[in-house]
C-alpha cells in the first residue's frame, strides 16, 4: 500500500519548486500542524486580523472528520495504523487586541484498522500569535503522542512569520468583474528552534529545521462556497544543505458554509522531495462548527 516517488532533480529543482509555490500559491489560518490541515477563516477577509471591533472573550471551533479514503495516512507518530476519524477543538483569545493572542489546538485521531472509534493519537498545540498590519508572527509548541500504546512521541517548537496580501475585493477592477467573489492568500516561513523528534520526511527520517508555507482561499460565492489550497515545505537539519526542502505537504479542499457551520471535502498528500519513499495521502469529509463568546 506504500507509494514511492523518485528523486526529482536534486536541490536546484526543489528550490525552484519552492519559489514557484510561494509565488503562485500565496486570511489568517488557524494553527498549522506539520501535516498541514489548515482551515480557511470562516469570517470575511479582514476580520481575523483585527478589523472586527467586537470584544471577544473566547472563540474557536469544533471539528470532526471521516477519512473516507486513506491508503497510507498513519494513525500514530510511529507510522502505524491508518487514520479513520479525526476530532479537533480549537480555542483562541485576545490577550492584547490583535497584537497578542493565545490559541490551543487539540487533535485526536482513531485507527480504522482497530475498530475506527478508539483514539490512537493525540496532537496538542499551544501558541502565541499576533498581527502588525499585514504581518503575522507565531511562537508555537506542538507535541504528537500515541494514546493506545507506548511509543514514539514527536515534539517541536517553532517561530513563524507570515505576510498576508491585500484581499482581491479591495481592488475596483476585481469588484466590477467578480462582485460576489474574493481571493486571499499568505506566504511565510519559520524556524524550528527546538526539535527533538519532528521528522523531515513522511517515512520518519531526518529532523525539520525550516518550514515554508503558502495558503490561498478563493471565495466562490459570498463566503458560502470557498475553495482553499495549502502547501507546507520542510528542510532537514541533518543534511549539509539545510535550506532546500525535503518534504512537501499539500492540501486542496472545497468548503460549503451556512451560518456557523462548514462542511468540506479535502485531499492531502505528503511526499518526500529529495528521494523516493513513503507518500502519505487521504481524502476526508469534515464538519466544523465555529463559536465565540463576547465580553
Amino acid at each position: 500500500m506504500l507509494t514511492a516517488v523518485s528523486k526529482a532533480g536534486g536541490p536546484a529543482l526543489s528550490a525552484g519548486m519552492l519559489l514557484l509555490s510561494l509565488v503562485l500559491s500565496p486570511v489568517h489560518g488557524y494553527a498549522l500542524e506539520k501535516y498541514g490541515r489548515p482551515l480557511p477563516s470562516m469570517g470575511e477577509a479582514g476580520e481575523a486580523n483585527g478589523a472586527n471591533d467586537r470584544q471577544q472573550w473566547l472563540r474557536g471551533y469544533l471539528l470532526t472528520s471521516v477519512f473516507a479514503e486513506n491508503p497510507t495516512f498513519a494513525a500514530r507518530p510511529n507510522n502505524t495504523g491508518l487514520v479513520g476519524l479525526r476530532h479537533m477543538v480549537h480555542l483562541e483569545t485576545d490577550l492584547y487586541k490583535e497584537y497578542l493572542q493565545f490559541y490551543t489546538d487539540q487533535n485526536f485521531f482513531s485507527d480504522r484498522q482497530d475498530g475506527w472509534i478508539k483514539l490512537s493519537e493525540w496532537d496538542t498545540t499551544f501558541a502565541f500569535t499576533g498581527y502588525v498590519r499585514q504581518w503575522n508572527w507565531r511562537l508555537q509548541y506542538e507535541r504528537d503522542a500515541p494514546l493506545d500504546t507506548s511509543g514514539l512521541t514527536q515534539a517541536y517548537a517553532d517561530a513563524v512569520v507570515n505576510y498576508t496580501f491585500a484581499p482581491a475585493n479591495q481592488y475596483d477592477w476585481w469588484r466590477q468583474r467578480f462582485p460576489h467573489q474574493n481571493l486571499t492568500f499568505y506566504t511565510g516561513g519559520g524556524w524550528l528552534f527546538h526539535n527533538s523528534s519532528f521528522f523531515a520526511r513522511p517515512d520518519n527520517t531526518g529532523r525539520v529545521l525550516f518550514r515554508y508555507l503558502a495558503h490561498a482561499d478563493l471565495d466562490l460565492y459570498k463566503n458560502r462556497v470557498v475553495l482553499f489550497a495549502d502547501t507546507n515545505w520542510f528542510s532537514d537539519r541533518s543534511k549539509s544543505d539545510k535550506i532546500t526542502p525535503t518534504e512537501l505537504d499539500w492540501i486542496i479542499g472545497l468548503a460549503l458554509r451556512w451560518k456557523n457551520y462548514e462542511l468540506s471535502v479535502l485531499h492531502e498528500r505528503d511526499m518526500p522531495l529529495d528521494r523516493g519513499g513513503l507518500i502519505q495521502r487521504y481524502t476526508a469529509i469534515q464538519l466544523r462548527y465555529q463559536f465565540e463568546w463576547q465580553k
